[in-house]
């Protein structure tokens, strides 16, 4: 298993940001799709206390839901913008 993993939802423009830079920094993920309805959301639920999406776990550095795409953009080019 990846130690990022990305809750995520197709055609959502916040995640696409969330994943064009992790392609930049050319980083694997696991990418968990969440259901349209929010109130199937339980999963995303449980790790981030929120039903939207983006949200990223990142185990290898105790990040256990991060959510808003800025804020997730910006952690993954201050951890791993430097390790290419």
């Amino acid at each position: 298993m990846a130690d990022l993993q990305l809750y995520e939802l197709p055609g959502c423009p916040y995640c696409a940001k969330v994943k064009d830079t992790l392609a930049e920094l050319d980083l694997e993920y696991e990418s968990i799709e969440v259901p349209r309805s929010h109130g199937e959301r339980t999963e995303v639920e449980e790790v981030s206390g929120q039903t939207g999406v983006p949200v990223l776990v990142d185990e290898a550095n105790g990040i256990d839901g991060m959510s808003e795409s800025d804020d997730i953009v910006a952690y993954l080019q201050k951890t791993y913008g430097n390790a290419s």
